[in-house]
């Protein structure tokens, strides 16, 4: 039996300076998601279809998969990939935050045609500033 090549999935570790409840808001409401991230029309209901506006590549739908307040946020975004943010409350009032983006196989394109290895490499680079500069600037602020 052959096993199916696949491509690992993104993931992005920071310490916050921040309380958990400050972050929790930055990654399950869509203000809070729009703030480092993209304009969206994210709600925090398990089942709840949502449109992540991408700018110049149009708006990707997605659907709230998971909810565990304080803990945990999953979504699907686009036809393949998988979305999760998952966070830990630390000493001195700190938060660790995990992005998880996974669903990426080597046979596969995306909406706009190109290849998930190509395109993975890309969103790895730019999942780095989001995660530790961008939302770590808004919830430190």
């Amino acid at each position: 039996m052959q096993t199916k090549e696949t491509l690992p999935e993104i993931r992005k570790t920071v310490v916050l300076n921040a309380q958990i409840e400050k972050v929790w808001r930055a990654i399950s409401t869509s203000e809070g998601i729009a703030a480092w991230w993209m304009p969206n029309t994210f709600k925090p209901i398990v089942g709840h279809e949502f449109i992540l506006h991408t700018g110049r590549f149009g708006d990707s739908p997605c659907k709230v998969t998971e909810l565990d307040p304080l803990n945990r946020v999953g979504f699907d975004w686009g036809k393949d990939w998988h979305l999760t943010f998952e966070l830990k409350k630390l000493e001195d009032n700190k938060t660790e935050f995990i992005l998880i983006h996974s669903g990426w196989d080597p046979e596969k394109v995306t909406e706009f045609g190109q290849s998930h290895s190509v395109i993975r490499e890309i969103m790895d680079g730019g999942w780095e500033k989001i995660v530790k500069e961008m939302l770590l600037k808004n919830v430190e602020a």
